[in-house]
């Protein structure tokens, strides 16, 4: 199994800055694309940013020139750089990556357990 745990959410004013972490441990063989997503209550998971293991990042528009995603592969952890946050920035983030145990033959989707991230005006 391949577990995925989060820090570094909290409460900041509007123009402020937070950096999300997540690493990935326990039995993994092979990590390829990690990235960031969030939910607010009531509605669907939307992505935020991806990232795959040769560097190359995706971002949704909304947080294009704010966030910025970055991983380090020596250490199976993914960031996301917050900064210039709005509040409807605000919301419950996860972490994802797909990869593979040493007993999966195939990848598999892992998540987080979410970060709360709230942006006050």
């Amino acid at each position: 199994q391949v577990q995925l745990v989060e820090s570094g959410g909290g409460l900041v004013q509007a123009g402020g800055s937070l950096r999300l972490s997540c690493a990935a441990s326990g039995s993994i063989f092979s990590i390829n694309a990690m990235g960031w997503y969030r939910q607010a209550p009531g509605k669907q998971r939307e992505l935020v940013a991806t990232i795959s293991s040769g560097g190359s990042a995706n971002y949704a528009d909304f947080v294009k020139g704010r966030f910025t995603i970055s991983r380090d592969n020596a250490k199976n952890t993914v960031y996301l750089q917050m900064n210039s946050l709005k509040p409807e920035d605000s919301n419950v983030y996860y972490c994802h990556a797909k990869g593979r145990d040493y007993w999966s033959p195939a990848d598999a989707d892992y998540w987080g357990q979410g970060t709360q991230v709230t942006v006050s005006s």
